[in-house]
């Protein structure tokens, strides 16, 4: 019989948070870490949920919650650098579609 596995992402400016059953963290413990990813620049603003910095000529907007280290205080205009990861929040699969028949 299988156990089932259950799931839970929590999508967070530092990351992801998973809790899943203890052979799911074997297998997981095998697989590469997780990449780490950095911005710097000036913010431009700071709200409960996000912290939009300047990159260049593009604007990031960066999710955070209660959960996510800040050291000193950011404000606007001051230089920041935030150390974020890329996970997937949701991955929807589409069926494969049949190539279309040659004729002959």
């Amino acid at each position: 019989m299988k156990r089932p596995l259950a799931l839970a992402l929590l999508l967070t400016a530092g990351g992801a948070l998973a809790a899943y059953s203890a052979p799911a963290r074997a297998a997981h413990a095998a697989a590469a870490p997780v990449r780490t990813y950095q911005v710097t620049g000036p913010v431009l603003e700071v709200r409960s949920d996000a912290i939009v910095v300047q990159k260049g000529s593009d604007k990031w907007e960066i999710a955070k919650d209660a959960s996510t280290k800040v050291t000193g205080d950011p404000k606007v205009g001051s230089k920041v650098t935030i150390m974020y990861r890329m996970t997937a929040a949701t991955i929807d699969a589409k069926p494969e579609t049949a190539a279309p028949k040659k004729k002959k």
